[in-house]
């Protein structure tokens, strides 16, 4: 089957382009262990973009994509955000993006092999037709089953089932290293025993959290401890003016606190963070993707004895000075991905929520038409909303509500 779309490929001059591609339908494994089954026909509705794409697009530009495409192929079709329209069972869906011969692919092993849609091995949402797993296009919850056309604002709320599904991921894995590094200390401190204590080490590995970076995954994260934690102090720190939408939404949504830091040098930003916190960080989740992150933690003391830092940017590298590093007991963490159960979770969550508020369209033939001059002067330019998407397929979409 032939369809048109957008799709990745090693060109220094068009590492993106939009066109007709032809599908492949090979067949997977969602888990190991299961059946391999070939993908059944969906058709995307509403696309969401991400900063893979941007890095997979640099990529293509330097010849550096082969490993990403699709067995036999020399392209990838990108995207792996948004909604779904599955004919043969009449529904909504949301494709889960990962699987493959493993146990888990969020945490594979050296033995084990993953795919994902849209970033690796298999190809994406950005078309007009596409094959995916039939067990994994996961259901929309009950009440907005049955569906024919999909509210934009619903839609605009599912484009995060992803990036909100790592959200779910980080917390339940900061938990558990949380509980793990600091349940021995609060026994020795409050004579307790093991169960009292590895519960209190959980409470306060979110004591004093700081969140570097103001994007969404930042935002989602700042979410899920919130959440899941309503007494923890939260603080986000990023370059965007205080008066900024994204700003807004943490302080009235997410109740958590912002600080701008544009213009101050890393000993000021590390200054204000301690002022505003009251102290250094029990948990430092770095997702600004920039250098600053680490040398605030580490070199400036941000990050507290036997704190955590979660290092969820992708790109900067990370140095310390394994003196004070050792001696106060820091752990270094990293998660990427999610399970299904996550990505299910996250589904819920945000459709009772007001995420919709924070996503913006471009105009389908805008992007067609100049798909890397979107991504490089719009989606991703200064000033650009916190997430962009685009409706692909008009007929399923209900811009009524």
């Amino acid at each position: 089957m032939k369809t048109y779309g957008t799709y990745f490929q090693n060109d220094p001059d068009l590492p993106l382009r939009y066109g007709e591609v032809n599908l492949i339908n090979p067949p997977r494994q969602r888990l190991r262990g299961e059946p391999e089954k070939r993908g059944i026909e969906a058709i995307p509705v509403f696309c969401g973009f991400c900063g893979t794409d941007l890095e997979l697009m640099r990529m293509g530009r330097r010849g550096a994509l082969g490993a990403k495409f699709p067995a036999g192929e020399n392209r990838l079709i990108n995207g792996h955000e948004g909604v779904v329209w599955v004919p043969s069972e009449h529904r909504f869906a949301i494709v889960l993006i990962r699987g493959g011969d493993s146990a888990d692919p969020t945490r594979y092993t050296e033995d084990e092999t993953y795919f994902e849609y849209g970033c690796d091995g298999a190809d994406g949402i950005f078309c007009d037709r596409g094959y995916f797993h039939p067990d994994m296009l996961l259901h929309l919850p009950p009440e907005h089953e049955g569906l024919e056309k999909l509210p934009l604002s619903l839609a605009k709320k599912l484009v995060f089932s992803d990036p909100y599904a790592c959200a779910v991921f980080q917390h339940e894995r900061m938990c558990d290293i949380g509980e793990a590094q600091n349940f021995r200390v609060i026994m020795a401190k409050r004579k307790c025993g093991e169960a009292e204590a590895r519960k209190a080490a959980t409470e306060a590995t979110f004591e004093r959290t700081l969140i570097f970076g103001l994007g969404t995954t930042g935002l989602f994260i700042g979410d899920q401890i919130r959440r899941n934690h309503p007494d923890a102090r939260i603080l986000f720190v990023a370059r965007s003016a205080p008066e900024s939408k994204k700003a807004a939404f943490v302080r009235e949504e997410l109740r958590c606190d912002y600080l701008c830091v544009n213009g101050l040098s890393e000993q000021e930003t590390a200054a204000a963070i301690l002022r505003a916190l009251g102290g250094r960080a029990s948990v430092f989740v770095g997702a600004s993707g920039t250098q600053v992150e680490h040398r605030v933690a580490f070199k400036e003391k941000v990050l507290a004895c036997n704190g955590i830092y979660n290092s969820f940017s992708l790109g900067p590298q990370i140095t310390f000075d394994t003196m004070p590093f050792g001696f106060e007991n820091h752990v270094i963490m990293a998660s990427i991905n999610f399970t299904q159960a996550h990505m299910e979770k996250a589904i819920r969550i945000l459709c009772e929520s007001r995420f919709d508020t924070l996503t913006e369209l471009i105009d389908k033939d805008e992007f067609t038409a100049d798909p890397i001059g979107s991504y490089e002067n719009k989606i991703y330019a200064p000033g650009a909303p916190l997430k962009t998407a685009v409706v692909w397929n008009e007929r399923y979409i209900d811009r009524t509500e």
